[in-house]
């Protein structure tokens, strides 16, 4: 063998290693389709033309983020009936309006507690609630309460609630609290 014998020989190896070593990784967690209803308020100027991320998920470590929740915009609705109004795409996050959008990601596994919202751009944006339904039926259980805003969101940050029981969500996932242990000092008394 010449110079690039060893050479060959480890991308062989190597090509062969990730061929056949695929049942090493874990394999992917099942994923869910979630309806996302955000009410934008009445005020003026509460509508925005700019993206809208949003992250949200449950006390067992799943957390879902949409970058583009634009995107995925299906329609408008009627805020007191759960009729739809129509089906002709429209821009979402106007003022006085309702809208649903769809979004895929892991499935949560005990119910939504957790919901942050991040404007990227330049103007305002007052939404006044959201809720997150899980679409398939045997985890609709784990679908969320309201979670009410009622201001105008600051830009390019995380800025949502959390109603987690025992794990403190931060905006930029789970954290979970550690337990610390000290030895409790105990005085000394002098002696007399």
């Amino acid at each position: 063998m010449g110079n690039g014998g060893p050479f060959l020989i480890c991308c062989v190896l190597l090509l062969a290693l990730m061929a056949g070593g695929q049942s090493d990784t874990p394999r992917n967690k099942e994923n869910c389709t979630y309806a996302v209803t955000i009410e934008t308020t009445c005020t003026k100027g509460a509508e925005t033309s700019n993206h809208i991320s949003l992250r949200f998920g449950d006390t067992n470590s799943n957390d879902i983020v949409v970058r583009h929740l634009n995107s995925k915009h299906i329609r408008r609705v009627d805020p007191l009936e759960p009729e739809v109004l129509d089906d002709v795409p429209r821009k979402p996050f106007q003022a006085c309006v309702v809208d649903e959008f769809q979004v895929k990601g892991a499935c949560v596994e005990s119910p939504i507690c957790y919901l942050y919202l991040k404007l990227s751009g330049a103007d305002d944006w007052r939404p006044g609630f959201a809720q997150v339904h899980v679409l398939e039926g045997s985890r609709s259980h784990l679908s969320s309460e309201y979670f009410y805003f009622r201001r105008y969101l600051p830009r390019h940050v995380w800025h949502g609630l959390d109603v987690c029981d025992d794990k403190e969500v931060t905006p930029f996932g789970i954290k979970h609290k550690r337990k610390v242990f000290w030895k409790k000092q105990v005085k000394k008394l002098p002696v007399p």
